[in-house]
């Protein structure tokens, strides 16, 4: 071949020169390119979408009740997807789901090639003579438990239905698509809803807290137990008392005590200024009795002040006037006439008795005040002893409070708790439906069933089979002329074998042309054959 020669020329004299080998090459492929979407099977795309709403945390525990309040929603991460997925795309889910179906008739696919031309053939043969009569036989003499048949048919269907069936999460959503491959698009329809049912309870089963029913009668009545022996306890304590509120009563015996210690500061300064008072009059009352008969009057005047008002002893106030004018008028005679004399003998006779008058009634007044100063120190000894009493009363109380306290804390808790498993109780007794379930799982694309089938499309096929069969045609022309080492044309001598050309003879005999009419079957095969 010339390095300077055309290679677009080169081409299509290859082509030209080996049209017949291209046609029927491209024919052929055609052929089997427009037979492929008669006999390739049918599969339907049958589609589903589930939606993972939140995930939801429970914010309690055995003292809090089960309350909206007491939960938090948070969004599902990566790994609660995958979990999702994983529940989804199970082999146990997709058996169980397949052989419900298959009980009631609605899941009658063909296994396939493989089970039908070798396992199902190999089944029959192990599971009815060899398994029955040679291998349980000898495993029950060697104390092994024998082999049960198993359903080879539900593997092999169990398993297409995991090669067929494609689960994932939508990026960057909490959405999960579900994709199953089938070729009948009814019972493929009815395997993704049952299945999606299955997984809805199989979740909620996975995530849920229900525990037996005897359980809960168990702890119901142990909180019950329990409940009424906190109750008792504290109804003794408060009997113990004889309180029913202490707290209450506390606060009443703290405002007795600050009145009652304030009535105590006024005794004990009453206290104080009656014995100043009754020592100076003690000391008054001896230097009186002591005193000449001139002297004058008593220096103090038994003033009481009561709010701020002075209340004077009338009775002291007039002996008092009358002895000092007695004294007054005796000076004044005294001038006039002798000590001896009778008016004088008698204004002292008078006066000594109404100095004797004043000093008993001033020792009366004396007597008083100490009575009076011990009825004070009896009372400041009573409200001593009362506050103490209130004192020792307020402690018992506050003893009692703190225990009060202390069982009040622990019945709170236990009301919790047993309000819990009341309510735990309730839910589990009660028949709920899946969908009134509290599940954050939502189906939200149920599945349908298809129209159109998701393979073998004719409309895609055809048209790249017949592209491909030009290629491969053309691939083949230029192999087999690869190794066909004939000249082709006159160049080539020169090329190869260095000698000129002195004389190129043509082919005379022309191609025949096409005797029948055009778009005809005849026409067509003297295409072909030509």
């Amino acid at each position: 071949m010339n390095p300077k020669e055309n290679y677009l020329h080169e081409f299509f004299r290859i082509f030209f020169a080996n049209k017949q080998l291209v046609k029927r090459v491209f024919l052929v492929f055609a052929v089997i390119v427009l037979l492929l979407p008669l006999v390739l099977k049918q599969s339907f795309d049958i589609t589903a979408q589930v939606i993972v709403q939140s995930k939801k945390l429970s914010q309690g525990d055995a003292t809090t009740s089960l309350t909206v309040d007491n939960a938090t929603f948070i969004p599902p991460s990566l790994a609660d997807m995958e979990t999702e997925s994983n529940i989804l795309r199970s082999p146990a889910l997709i058996r169980q789901t397949i052989s419900e179906l298959r009980d009631k008739g609605e899941y009658t696919p063909s296994p396939g090639v493989f089970y039908t031309l070798v396992a199902q053939p190999f089944r029959r043969f192990v599971t009815t003579p060899l398994r029955e009569y040679v291998i349980n036989p000898v495993r029950k003499v060697l104390g092994l438990e024998t082999d049960p048949v198993r359903d080879t048919a539900l593997d092999a269907l169990t398993q297409q239905a995991i090669d067929s069936l494609k689960v994932e999460t939508l990026p960057g959503s909490n959405v999960i698509s579900i994709i199953y491959s089938f070729g009948n698009p009814h019972q493929g329809t009815e395997f993704v809803a049952a299945l999606l049912q299955n997984y809805l309870i199989s979740r909620q089963a996975l995530q849920s807290i229900d525990l037996p029913q005897s359980f809960y009668e168990t702890k119901k009545h142990q909180y019950q137990v329990r409940l009424d022996g906190l109750e008792g306890t504290r109804l003794t304590l408060l009997e113990s008392v004889a309180s029913s509120d202490p707290k209450e009563e506390i606060t009443f015996r703290l405002n007795a005590i600050n009145t009652e210690e304030q009535a105590l500061n006024l005794y004990q300064d009453r206290l104080l200024q009656s014995q100043r008072w009754l020592e100076y009059l003690k000391t008054a009352l001896a230097n009186a009795t002591n005193n000449k008969l001139t002297d004058y009057t008593f220096p103090y005047t038994f003033t009481t002040t009561v709010d701020n008002v002075a209340f004077e002893d009338r009775e002291i106030k007039q002996l008092g006037e009358e002895l000092t004018t007695q004294v007054t008028r005796y000076n004044n005679d005294l001038a006039v006439f002798q000590p001896s004399s009778e008016p004088m003998l008698l204004t002292r006779e008078q006066i000594g008795r109404t100095r004797q008058q004043f000093l008993k009634i001033v020792n009366n007044r004396i007597q008083e005040r100490t009575n009076d100063l011990a009825v004070v120190s009896q009372v400041i000894d009573q409200k001593t002893a009362r506050i103490a009493t209130f004192k020792n009363r307020i402690h018992q109380l506050q003893e009692t409070q703190s225990k009060l306290r202390q069982m009040d804390t622990e019945i709170d808790a236990l009301h919790a708790a047993f309000s819990t498993y009341a309510q735990r109780f309730a839910e589990s007794s009660t028949t709920r439906s899946l969908d009134n379930d509290l599940s954050n799982a939502r189906i939200l694309s149920p599945p349908y069933e298809p129209t159109d089938p998701a393979f073998p499309k004719p409309m895609l096929i055809i048209p790249f089979g017949l592209f491909t069969g030009l290629l491969l045609a053309i691939a083949l022309v230029y192999v087999r002329e690869f190794f066909d080492h004939r000249f082709k044309h006159p160049a080539q001598i020169s090329h190869e074998l260095g000698l000129p050309v002195l004389l190129v003879i043509n082919d005379q005999n022309a191609q025949p042309l096409n005797p029948y009419k055009n778009w005809t079957v005849p026409s067509f095969m003297h295409w072909v054959r030509n």
